[in-house]
Order: structure tokens, then sequence, then C-alpha cells
């Protein structure tokens, strides 16, 4: 971490709160140019808060002024920046899972402008809950990439050919997609989810997939998140079940 006193106007949003201590809160914000901070917010659960709970909202960009000492920053001021959105039904769980998503993946203090942008680009896209799983999966395989773990969907990590539309493939995060016949997987590996080739091909060219190929995507990305959290479970997966997108 840089050895920055205060941070002014810094664009931030919220992506989770916690209570801390008798009448404060801790806040895990994403800030556009020092990446993931602790925030904590004095006051914020006493009987006259100084700020109200309702201007530092989810899903909202927010200038905040910060005072940084240490691990932790103390909130000096906030200021909402554009229109306010207002997530509701599976927008609101999958804008909830993104979230917690990027507060897992992104350790403190780790600047990441361009996944800043991309959140904000995120929200806007799910706000109007058109495609929203397919833009999920866009998000999960930006937010890889941008954190140096890349997707690799080129080719047959085995036989270094394209990939069959119609074959079936497994993909292992360390190295790719496998057409199943050629997967051993060993004794002690978690089974991997397989999808078609059709599918990884859309995912890497950026074409939204058949309807069908979601469903398969949505377990591809999980396993491979789940490897890169060390093979830990986001909450959000055990709340979000059946056709939720997330």
């Amino acid at each position: 971490m840089s050895a920055v006193a205060r941070l002014d106007a810094e664009p931030s949003f919220v992506l989770h709160e916690r209570p801390y201590r008798e009448t404060s809160a801790l806040l895990e914000v994403l800030t556009r140019d020092q990446g993931r901070i602790g925030v904590v917010v004095r006051g914020l659960r006493a009987s006259k808060p100084r700020f109200q709970r309702g201007s530092l909202r989810p899903f909202q960009c927010l200038a905040l002024d910060l005072r940084l000492s240490g691990e932790l920053a103390q909130l000096v001021a906030v200021e909402t920046l554009g229109r306010p959105l207002h997530l509701q039904a599976d927008a609101l769980r999958s804008g909830l899972y993104v979230n917690e998503l990027l507060a897992r993946m992104i350790e403190r203090h780790d600047p990441h402008p361009e996944v800043f942008q991309r959140y904000a680009q995120l929200l806007t896209e799910i706000d109007h809950a058109d495609g929203l799983a397919w833009n999920l999966r866009r998000f999960e395989r930006d937010l890889l990439a941008m954190l140096g773990f890349g997707l690799q969907l080129g080719q047959d990590v085995d036989s270094g050919a394209e990939l069959d539309p119609e074959a079936e493939y497994q993909y292992h995060p360390e190295q790719g997609p496998r057409r199943c016949a050629y997967m051993r997987p060993l004794p002690s590996m978690r089974p991997l989810p397989s999808c078609r080739g059709a599918a990884l091909i859309a995912l890497n060219q950026d074409q939204m997939p058949l309807t069908a190929d979601l469903p398969t995507l949505r377990l591809l990305m999980r396993s491979v998140i789940r490897h890169h959290l060390g093979g830990r479970e986001l909450d959000a997966w055990r709340v979000l079940v059946g056709p939720s997108a997330a």
C-alpha cells in the first residue's frame, strides 16, 4: 500500500457492511485507485449517525473522502455520483453475488482500476436485466483475466486442435479444456463440469451461446473460481440455487 494519508473524492463502491465495535460499521469498499479497502464508519449504527445508511448503499458509485491509517481507513465525507441503482429480484441477487466475488478475489490495497471500470459497466448491464446469466459469465471471465488468471480457450490442451463445437470438454483451471474422452482425473481430484465446445468458443469470442449452454458455463466458471479461492465456496452459491444466474 502506498504511503497516502488521505484520499479525497475517491470513486468507490460499497461491497459489504458488517458491525464494528458498539455503534460503528466496517465496510468493504472497492475503490478505483487503491483497490479494496476496509473502511470504518464511526457511529453509523448510533441513534443519530453522522452518515445516513442510505448514503452508503451498495451498487451506488460514491466519492469518498478517506483518512488512511494502517490497514483500515476512516470515512470523512461521502457524496453520490450518478443516478442510484435499485436492483431487484434476480438482478439484486446477482449484484450481491458479484460483490462477494470481488471481496473474496481481490486482496486489500491491490489496485485494479480496470476491475473498477468493468464492475461499473456490469451494474449497468444487470440493471437492465437482459441476458443476465451471460453478462455474469462475461464478467467472471474478464475478472479472472484482469487478476492474472485468464482462461485458456483457444485449443484442446491434449491434442492442440481447435475446439470441436459439438464435442464435450472439461476445463482444468491450470491447463485448459480437455475433450472428455481424454480426461483422466486423479482419484483425489474433484469432478470437473463439462460443457460443449460451442459454449467455450462463444465465451472466448464474446458471442452469446445458446441458452441451453449457459447452465454448464455457470458450473464451469464456479469450478475455476473455486480453484482460485483455494477450494473455498462462496456464500452466494449456497443461497442462489435452481435457475439463478449466479
